[in-house]
């Protein structure tokens, strides 16, 4: 059994990241250095809050890039089967992430 109506999960998903995306994109911009202004910790706390900013915006849009390809799956009927190995991939696993694109066995293998 494959995940039922994974394309609605999918892009539920979708919309909710870009919501957050939009909601936070403030995070990410430069600080600013004016010693004047801001101490030097609260600069340090403030780049520290920018890196982890933008790595956690770089995470979401590789989820996006993941998701988008999970639903050109969805519509080309190869939802579901690893793209390594052509088996099909556990409903546990596709609950868990409906954009994955490989079996448990593929995703291990090093």
């Amino acid at each position: 059994m494959v995940l039922k109506n994974p394309e609605k999960i999918l892009v539920a998903r979708r919309d909710e990241l870009l919501d957050i995306m939009k909601a936070s994109t403030e995070d990410s911009q430069p600080v600013e250095l004016d010693q004047s202004r801001v101490g030097r910790l609260s600069r340090i706390d403030a780049l520290q809050g920018q890196a982890m900013a933008q790595e956690t915006e770089r995470r979401r849009r590789n989820e996006l890039q993941r998701i988008d390809a999970a639903l050109e799956r969805v519509k080309s009927g190869d939802f579901g089967y690893c793209v390594n190995c052509d088996e099909q991939i556990s409903d546990k696993r596709l609950k868990l992430d409906p954009s994955t694109p490989l079996c448990i066995d593929c995703a291990t293998v090093k």
